[in-house]
């Protein structure tokens, strides 16, 4: 079973404004330079084995210096021999190392120019050069994660620059992207959020190749709340899962997480659990970090 935990060498996530807004103490806005601190990866690599995790989900951005395409990365991003060292020594802990780029319309800044010309010749160009080059730097990693959670109006309404695509714009880009993981003999997955307000649709095209991963963070399963609800429906129609749980809003999500859709979803289909403290890697973060890795441990203690 997958216990997994997500760790990010990119940040450029929103293009809020920094000084406003519910994240304003998190989530920075655009950084150009690398916000990561190499010491703080290797306290959570040890940490994350020492617990028994067995997965490192990476949110790569613009946090490496692509071959193919310089032009996206920060200053001071690693270079690819850099990020090939850091894979090898997550392994060695027993960490599965998968890459995480996320495509989604909300997160996407770290796509830098191409961050405003979605669904253009020029953006398929690039997502295309950056999945199959991620996809070698990661050795033809298991799983792609593709993100492509909250494109809506409401998630960016914050954000200097807004851009949402809609019904099939949105699944010809998903469906590129799915076909471009394909094509380097990985399996694509996502966050699942487009099915908590578009089921019919959403279950009508996503294909069940694609891996799962709802998300819900809060300490109330009740399945009024869509975000809860989705466990149910993604397991009726027969989706692999790895639910994710965070400690963003609260520490003891993860917990009733796992006791929630260990009942819901059938052990065939429920391929594990991922944790996603959605801070920085910095020291400045090492306390939640350590407590997003510390409850995993305790509940794989347990199972």
């Amino acid at each position: 079973m997958i216990f997994g935990n997500l760790i990010h060498l990119s940040y450029n996530m929103w293009e809020d404004n920094p000084n406003i807004g519910p994240n304003k103490n998190i989530y920075h806005g655009y950084m150009p330079d690398f916000c990561f601190d190499e010491s703080m990866w290797n306290e959570i690599l040890k940490r994350m084995g020492d617990a028994g995790m067995n997965m490192i989900v990476v949110d790569v951005g613009d946090g490496v210096q692509f071959k193919r395409r310089p032009e996206i990365a920060v200053r001071g991003a690693w270079t690819g021999d850099k990020l090939r060292e850091e894979l090898a020594k997550a392994r060695a802990l027993g960490l599965e190392p998968i890459p995480k780029l996320n495509f989604s319309t909300c997160h996407d800044v770290w796509l830098g120019e191409y961050h405003r010309r979605v669904s253009t010749p020029a953006y398929y160009d690039v997502c295309r050069d950056l999945i199959a080059e991620t996809i070698e730097l990661f050795d033809k990693p298991r799983f792609f994660h593709l993100g492509m959670d909250e494109e809506t109006c409401q998630h960016q309404r914050l954000h200097h620059y807004v851009v949402v695509r809609q019904y099939d714009l949105w699944w010809h880009d998903i469906e590129f992207y799915f076909r471009e993981v394909e094509k380097g003999g990985s399996r694509p997955w996502v966050w699942s959020d487009y099915e908590w307000n578009s089921p019919e649709l959403f279950f009508e095209r996503m294909p069940k190749s694609v891996l799962q991963s709802n998300w819900y963070y809060g300490n109330v399963f009740d399945e009024e709340r869509k975000g809860v609800k989705a466990y149910r429906d993604l397991e009726e129609r027969g989706y692999e899962q790895v639910p994710t749980f965070s400690n963003h809003s609260c520490a003891e999500n993860a917990e009733l997480t796992v006791e929630y859709c260990r009942r819901q979803i059938a052990p065939e289909r429920l391929l594990g659990f991922l944790q996603t403290p959605w801070r920085p890697t910095k020291a400045d973060f090492r306390e939640r970090h350590f407590e997003a890795i510390d409850v995993v441990g305790r509940i794989i203690a347990r199972l």
